[in-house]
């Protein structure tokens, strides 16, 4: 697929309005890509998947339930600290993927991944391209001006969206034990203020996302998706080690939903060993991007030889064809999943000099606003990768289990 037509499947996955998770939207735009995937050739399958979608609803009820436990504190200071326990570990399951206990209070939903496998089963290792093709909420905190300040934040002390939300939960943890421990004093009141207050604005920030509208999703992620079909047909036939698969999951805007699906549905398909995810995200603005590691709040490392071949390109471009250079990620791609779960991966994105991705999660992410030389930057990038990790297996093969 050359640029045009990347654009076009852009254009023709954009014009499908409000493809939040679980939505009639998304299950349309799945229906129209494996179409476009079964056009080249390729096996495409709907793979159904149940989805719990509104993220921001639950952890904003375990902010409330902290809240509620630093107020029952004050009389019960043992029974606060394990409701606000309870809270921290429900935060934890739904900002690692591993588990979503407070996630099926909310209503369910039924999403689908679009899955392509390869077709060459026998090939010495296996490469998956992932890239999620249904669309966001905005909200007040997606504002450009707030984004653009928190970008900064992320890239200068890797503070995420979650972080603060993380620290009040274990700072008020904190001054929860201390009254279960006898202590109750004046100045210890005032600490627990901190953490309780940040709390309730965190509630109203969240519903306020919840009562927001789905936005375009151009940029974020229907590049991605072009991105992702494109290099799977350029690359058929030229890889000599590497089976390709495709998976274009839903329901990524709730925390990596469909990804998490589809590894507990497949991940006893692949061989740790000898499979590597590239999961692609945002590349129509800004320069490429390569992860180093990511998570909401613990960092995950990622894979050392794809990140190797990554710094190689990166060092190799001296005369500046995709100014890549390495990122590290608080928050969550498709990638975070599988890496997770034993897996090679990494994710390649776009942003700008600030680490700002223009337009993220806003009304402004539409087709116009794409930049066709950074469309082929991340293409080409991508495409390098993939090449040097089939040559470099062809040096250094792995040995599936």
């Amino acid at each position: 697929m050359n640029l045009t037509e990347r654009k076009k499947l852009v254009r023709d996955l954009t014009a499908i309005e409000g493809r939040w998770p679980g939505t009639d939207a998304e299950r349309r735009a799945a229906n129209l890509l494996a179409d476009r995937l079964r056009a080249l050739g390729r096996q495409a399958d709907l793979e159904p998947i149940y989805v719990h979608p509104e993220y921001s609803l639950a952890i904003a009820l375990y902010c409330a339930v902290a809240v509620a436990a630093s107020l029952l504190s004050v009389a019960v200071p043992v029974a606060g600290l394990g409701l606000a326990a309870i809270a921290l570990f429900a935060l934890i399951g739904d900002l690692t993927t591993l588990f979503r206990a407070g996630r099926r209070i909310f209503y369910r939903r039924a999403s689908q991944n679009v899955v392509s496998p390869g077709s060459r089963p026998d090939a010495p290792a296996t490469l998956v391209l992932t890239a999620h093709y249904d669309a966001a909420k905005t909200g007040f905190v997606f504002s450009p001006g707030r984004a653009r300040r928190a970008a900064r934040l992320h890239e200068r002390f890797r503070i995420g969206p979650f972080s603060a939300v993380f620290a009040s939960f274990l700072l008020l943890v904190a001054t929860l034990i201390a009254r279960a421990a006898g202590i109750d004093a004046f100045w210890l009141s005032i600490v627990q203020l901190i953490p309780t207050a940040a709390l309730l604005v965190t509630i109203v920030l969240l519903l306020d996302i919840a009562l927001s509208k789905t936005v375009p999703g151009a940029n974020d992620n229907a590049t991605g998706v072009a991105t992702a079909i494109s290099l799977a047909d350029e690359l058929v036939g030229s890889l000599e080690h590497l089976d390709v698969w495709v998976v274009l999951t839903g329901a990524e805007e709730a925390l990596m939903e469909g990804m998490v699906a589809f590894m507990r549905a497949h991940h006893s398909d692949f061989d740790r060993a000898s499979t590597y995810f590239v999961n692609l995200d945002s590349l129509g603005i800004g320069e490429p991007r390569y992860a180093l590691d990511e998570g909401f709040v613990i960092p995950f490392g990622y894979d050392e030889r794809l990140i190797s071949i990554c710094e190689a390109i990166a060092e190799a471009d001296e005369a500046g064809r995709f100014n890549a250079r390495p990122a590290r990620i608080r928050f969550g791609t498709d990638a975070l999943p599988a890496r997770l779960r034993g897996f090679s991966a990494t994710t390649i994105s776009c942003t700008d000099a600030d680490g700002y991705i223009p337009g993220y999660h806003t009304p402004a992410d539409v087709p116009d606003r794409l930049d066709d030389a950074a469309l082929e930057r991340a293409h080409a990038f991508a495409a390098e990768v993939i090449g040097l990790l089939d040559r470099d297996l062809g040096r250094m093969p792995v040995t599936r289990d």
